[in-house]
C-alpha cells in the first residue's frame, strides 16, 4: 500500500467527547508522519503507532487547533519515556519554534533541539523521506498557513489545512487520489475568506480532477453529514467524511 491515512481528529474550533482537533497520520514509503497536531491528538497518535518512530512531524499553521499537542509530544519525548533515536524533524512555520518555548517560559528555544529539529516551511518547500515525498503550497488563512500534497509510488493526497477559496487549493490537489479538505462554514461573512464552505471544497475538488473528497474540520454551524452531501453536490464524485480512527489505503 503506497499510502495510507489514519484520522487522530476532525474538530474544529475546539475538541469534543471523542473527537479532538485537527490531526492525521501519514504513512508511506517507510515513513510515518503526524500532520497537524490538534488538541488531544498525540494521545490518538499512541492508538495507532509509537510516537518515537516518527519520521516528521508537520504542521500546517500555528493556530492551536492544528498545533498545540506539540507542547504534550515536547513533554513526552523529554520527560516520558518516549525520545526518540534522534531529534525530529518538525516541517511547520517560521514562527513554531519560539512560540512553544514562550509558552514554556523560556525565550530561546534552543533547549528544544534535543527533541525537535524544526525545519521552517515556506511556499514551494519539498522534502522526501525515503519513497515519500512532501510538498508545501501557501494558501489563504489570515496568517502563515500551508497545504500538503503527499506522494508516494504514484499515489497522491492533497490536505487543504485551514484555508478560504485560493487558486493554490486546485493546484495542490491536483489529479489527487485523495483531497482532504476542509468545510469550516456554513457560509462566508461579508469581507471574511479564511475558511471553505462545504461548496467552497466541492469546487476546489472539482478544479482539480481529484478522484475523491474527503470533508474535515467541519465546524459547529454544520453537521458532518450536510458538510459531505453539499460538498459533494458540488464536486460531483465520491465525497464522504473524515472521522477519528478510520484508516483508509490510497
Amino acid at each position: 500500500m503506497p499510502l495510507s491515512l489514519t484520522v487522530l481528529g476532525t474538530a474544529s474550533p475546539h475538541p469534543r467527547p471523542g473527537r479532538p482537533c485537527s490531526g492525521y497520520l501519514l504513512r508511506g514509503g517507510g515513513a510515518e508522519v503526524w500532520v497537524d497536531a490538534g488538541t488531544g491528538t498525540f494521545a490518538e497518535l499512541q492508538r495507532h503507532t509509537d510516537p518515537a518512530r516518527l519520521t516528521a512531524i508537520w504542521i500546517s499553521h500555528l493556530h492551536a487547533d492544528h498545533s498545540a499537542d506539540l507542547l504534550a509530544a515536547a513533554y513526552a519525548y523529554a520527560f516520558g519515556g518516549l525520545t526518540p533515536a534522534a531529534p525530529v524533524p518538525v516541517y511547520a512555520p517560521q514562527d513554531c519554534a519560539r512560540r512553544l518555548a514562550n509558552f514554556l517560559g523560556r525565550p530561546d528555544p534552543g533547549f528544544l533541539s534535543e527533541v525537535f529539529d524544526f525545519r521552517p516551511l515556506y511556499d514551494g518547500h519539498a522534502v522526501r523521506h525515503w519513497n515519500l515525498r512532501l510538498a508545501a503550497r501557501a494558501v489563504a488563512h489570515g496568517t502563515e498557513a500551508y497545504g500538503l500534497r503527499a506522494e508516494c509510488q504514484g499515489s497522491v493526497l492533497a490536505y487543504s489545512g485551514d484555508s478560504g477559496p485560493c487558486d493554490a487549493l486546485p493546484e495542490l490537489a491536483a489529479r489527487a487520489d485523495v483531497f482532504l479538505c476542509e468545510a469550516d462554514l456554513d457560509e462566508h461573512r461579508e469581507g471574511e475568506q479564511v475558511h471553505l464552505t462545504p461548496e467552497d471544497a466541492g469546487r476546489a475538488a472539482r478544479d482539480a480532477g481529484a478522484r475523491e473528497l474527503l470533508i474535515t474540520h467541519v465546524g459547529p454551524g454544520l453537521t458532518r453529514e450536510t458538510a459531505a452531501a453539499r460538498a459533494g453536490a458540488v464536486f460531483g464524485g465520491a465525497t464522504s467524511v473524515a472521522r477519528e480512527g478510520e484508516a483508509r489505503g490510497l
